[in-house]
């Protein structure tokens, strides 16, 4: 049986087989003596995304009474959840990030924390993931921006749109009318200033994306 802590795009926390390519923490939202977890699915505003390996250091997932372990198919998945990378373990991409945030935004860099507080308005609704309303086309956003269109999601690269499932990303659509966005308007900006995130193996664009990490 799986453990619930795979990350959709929607911020839903499941338990599917897909594990993925980044790892990333909400706080401590799980009991370690059943890990299971609890009730509530964040216990602070910073919603990270973090690398599976560092330093040698291993982990037994939520084994612990210490972050709670959630998993993500790509970095895509885990910006339209409302997380953004992490300083520790992945400082050239946070660096990355916040640096594309202050350009795309005309200001100084912001700290962690303003980030968190901006992205934490961005995500969440009344409780419940937020979506937002397209400015653009959906094929002329930029690559790993997701959007969505009757409840499945879509990741954008290249020009066209990859659906997300549980098993990975299907071929991709080049005529997709979106209904709403799933990125945060933050990560979106980031993104169109020049941010490039990892995208999974079965869309085909890592070769250009992996610059950072």
């Amino acid at each position: 049986m799986h453990l619930q802590n795979r990350v959709t795009p929607f911020g839903e926390i499941v338990a599917i087989s897909q594990r993925g390519m980044f790892t990333g923490n909400r706080g401590i939202i799980h009991d370690p003596r059943t890990k299971s977890l609890l009730s509530r699915r964040w216990t602070n505003k910073a919603w990270l995304i973090c690398s599976c390996e560092y330093k040698g250091r291993r982990r037994e997932i939520m084994g612990t009474q210490s972050w709670t372990e959630l998993f993500f198919l790509d970095e895509a998945v885990a910006l339209a959840a409302g997380h953004r990378p992490c300083f520790l373990c992945r400082r050239k991409a946070a660096e990355a990030f916040r640096a594309a945030w202050a350009r795309a935004k005309s200001g100084a860099k912001p700290t962690a924390g303003e980030m968190d507080a901006a992205l934490h308005t961005e995500r969440l609704i009344s409780g419940r993931k937020r979506r937002h309303a397209l400015r653009a086309n959906s094929v002329d956003l930029p690559d790993g921006a997701m959007v969505s269109l009757a409840d499945e999601a879509f990741t954008i690269a290249r020009g066209k749109a990859f659906r997300w499932t549980e098993n990975g990303y299907d071929k991709p659509q080049t005529n997709l009318h979106a209904d709403c966005l799933l990125t945060p308007p933050s990560s979106l900006v980031a993104l169109e200033a020049g941010y490039r995130p990892f995208l999974h193996p079965t869309i085909g664009a890592c070769r250009s994306n992996n610059r950072h990490g």
